[in-house]
């Protein structure tokens, strides 16, 4: 169960079904009980942030309090969605944390120039994935004071 002063909405970026299902499972084996959203590319993290298309339903798509992103996706990619997110007057206050493969120092300073609030490299194992929830539930939802939504 999330501790969080108030429950927010985690939206998760990620274009590899099997790492989504994984993500998933390794939150709620963290016990963390926030409402979790999928997109599949950055066209369709765009989207859901500004509540177009099939994500115009802003009862059942609700302005995301944390964004877990992936560089490395098809359409647009997380670096070019986390850009357009961080220009955005709207969108620029919601924590982005990249949580992707890479160990690329150049993903690493280019994302945090483009506003990144944190890089976590993916672990290879889901008990590494299980503890890195674990401890990025513990930092935004019980240390953290995020903005409302």
């Amino acid at each position: 169960m999330s501790h969080s002063k108030r429950p927010i909405v985690i939206l998760i970026a990620e274009d590899d079904a099997e790492d989504r299902m994984l993500v998933k499972e390794a939150l709620e084996e963290s016990r963390l009980m926030n409402n979790i959203q999928f997109v599949e590319n950055g066209e369709e993290l765009m989207e859901y942030l500004h509540n177009r298309g099939r994500f115009s339903d802003k009862s059942e798509y609700p302005t995301p309090g944390l964004i877990l992103l992936d560089l490395n996706m098809p359409k647009k990619d997380g670096r070019e969605a986390l850009k357009e997110i961080k220009t955005d007057d709207h969108l620029r206050v919601i924590p982005v944390v990249v949580l992707t493969t890479s160990k690329a120092e150049e993903d690493v300073l280019r994302t945090y120039d483009l506003g990144v609030s944190s890089f976590i490299t993916k672990p290879v194992t889901f008990a590494g994935l299980v503890d890195v929830m674990q401890t990025l539930s513990k930092y935004w939802f019980q240390i953290v004071e995020l903005p409302k939504a």
